[in-house]
């Protein structure tokens, strides 16, 4: 998916970094109409799914969906979200999260966007995003709309 984005031109979006509790699930449940955003959308893209799993349901949650999930608590392969990151190229991945521990991946994507839901988010991971969306369903409507990304971020 190629993104005009302000400040750093035309770029080429290949994947999607979501955090689980805060972002796309509350309490540990998938809010509702996720799943479905994110089968639509990884025609176009691919999902990971990035947790620490705090309320151990990431993978039941997900079941159905179209992303793969990394459960930093078991991984063999990855140690942080950086890790996961960097093996998918940070110039080509957007990052959506809300908490403390997304703060450095939100910082070093092409594309950093926070989420202030249900569960807050934190103040270093608003200050290390590019731009905070009010739901996750607002952020997968910018990334259908990508011009909602263009006057958001236009100087």
């Amino acid at each position: 998916m190629l993104l005009n984005i302000p400040g750093k031109g035309n770029v080429k979006i290949e994947n999607v970094i979501l955090d689980f509790n805060g972002t796309i699930a509350v309490d540990g449940e998938l809010i509702e109409g996720v799943a479905d955003r994110i089968n639509k959308l990884s025609k176009l893209l691919n999902f990971v799914v990035v947790t620490a799993d705090t309320y151990e349901t990431a993978e039941q949650e997900l079941k159905g969906v179209n992303c793969r999930i990394v459960n930093l608590s078991n991984s063999k392969e990855f140690n942080s979200k950086l890790d996961v990151l960097t093996s998918l190229g940070q110039e080509q991945t957007i990052c959506v999260g809300n908490g403390f521990n997304d703060r450095i991946v939100l910082k070093d994507c092409i594309l950093g966007i926070s989420v202030l839901q249900d569960e807050g988010t934190s103040i270093e991971a608003l200050i290390a995003s590019d731009f905070v969306c009010k739901s996750i369903m607002d952020v997968f409507s910018c990334i259908e709309n990508p011009n909602r990304i263009k006057a958001t971020l236009r100087s």
